[in-house]
């Protein structure tokens, strides 16, 4: 099984990014659970989902404590909650950023990294910085867990289905293309 968690603050877009992923998964035939956390329940106060598939079925419905791979859309919000609490070893890190990975500190447990600065890109294609399609195409291009293709009929069956579905299109395919990722040299302890 594969636990995501990912980060954004309230009305980025975080949860509905995890159910399009849901529903990109089911398309390619895992079993899939969607978890969202509110918290605040406001705008711009941090926000979770959570998002678990297997190719058997799930029964566990709870959030996730250890994930696989964390996907943060707001490059702000590492510095209000620790976004690496509990990863586990050998995990996946999607980062909204437009700075180098030489100046991002992160937890040693992580073993590839995706920067994608979505922000530059969703102001070119949206003229707000709304980056949740943009960073499920840079989650695609960091780990492989699901297909640029399955990422697009999603989308192409969601809440965009009239208003912006062109451009949540072109945002998932730059954030696809435009990410750059690092797989990191690990120590291992003698």
């Amino acid at each position: 099984m594969i636990e995501i968690r990912l980060h954004g603050r309230g009305g980025q877009g975080a949860v509905l990014a995890g159910n399009i992923l849901a529903s990109a998964l089911a398309k390619e035939g895992r079993h899939v659970v969607a978890i969202p956390s509110f918290g605040f329940e406001r705008r711009g106060a941090p926000v979770a989902s959570f998002l678990r598939f297997d190719t058997r079925e799930i029964r566990q419905m709870t959030n996730i404590y250890a994930p696989d791979c964390v996907l943060c859309i707001d490059p702000t919000v590492g510095r209000a909650v620790n976004i690496f609490d509990g990863i586990k070893d050998g995990a996946y890190w999607v980062q909204t950023t437009a700075k180098p990975i030489a100046e991002l500190q992160f937890s040693e447990k992580i073993a590839t990294v995706g920067l994608c600065d979505a922000v530059g890109i969703a102001l070119d294609v949206f003229r707000r910085s709304i980056t949740n399609t943009i960073m499920l195409g840079a989650l695609a291009r960091t780990t492989g867990f699901v297909s640029l293709e399955s990422l697009r009929a999603a989308i192409e069956d969601s809440a965009f289905r009239d208003a912006g579905l062109g451009q949540n299109l072109e945002a998932l395919e730059r954030g696809y293309h435009e990410t750059v990722v690092h797989h990191i040299e690990r120590r291992v302890a003698a």
